[in-house]
């Protein structure tokens, strides 16, 4: 007596299923194409904050790092062993800024600046490590209403 072998999947079976795998496969490529490319360009970006922006979600920057945007109070200026201090403002809102290192050769009084650290822990104090001035009129002519110097010139 012989045992009867199971019956073979029709041809046309074997295609559905082959073409279901390549379907899953490339869905789940063109996803990770997706995530890369999101992921990539969003941190390639460079964001900053104003004055009053990062005065305003202080609370919630805490202590992380980021870029802050403003112009340099005139008189606020002081080298120190470390690097320099000065303060930045926006319109009525002030921040004092603890830089290490050396500013760049463009720095000065009323120009507008960007520098890169975090807020000291429980203060308006910003500690940074970078100083990067904006001395373009091309840039103050495309943000008119960000930062401009306090005379109004543009260096």
């Amino acid at each position: 007596m012989s045992v009867a072998a199971p019956p073979r999947p029709a041809p046309v079976d074997a295609r559905r299923r082959t073409r279901r795998r390549l379907w899953l496969v490339a869905a789940v490529l063109v996803g990770a194409l997706v995530f890369l490319l999101v992921e990539g360009l969003g941190s390639s970006l460079d964001y900053f904050d104003t004055v009053d922006q990062a005065l305003a979600h202080r609370a919630a920057l805490g202590t992380s790092t980021f870029r802050l945007e403003g112009v340099v109070v005139p008189g606020s200026i002081r080298p120190t062993p470390r690097g320099t201090d000065f303060t930045i403002a926006q319109g009525p809102e002030r921040v004092p800024v603890e830089n290490t290192g050396s500013p760049p050769q463009l720095f000065q009084a009323n120009i507008p600046v960007v520098v890169v650290g975090h807020f000291a822990a429980g203060s308006r104090l910003f500690v940074s490590n970078q100083i990067m001035v904006k001395h373009s009129a091309d840039y103050i002519a495309a943000h008119p209403n960000r930062v401009r110097a306090p005379n109004g010139t543009v260096r």
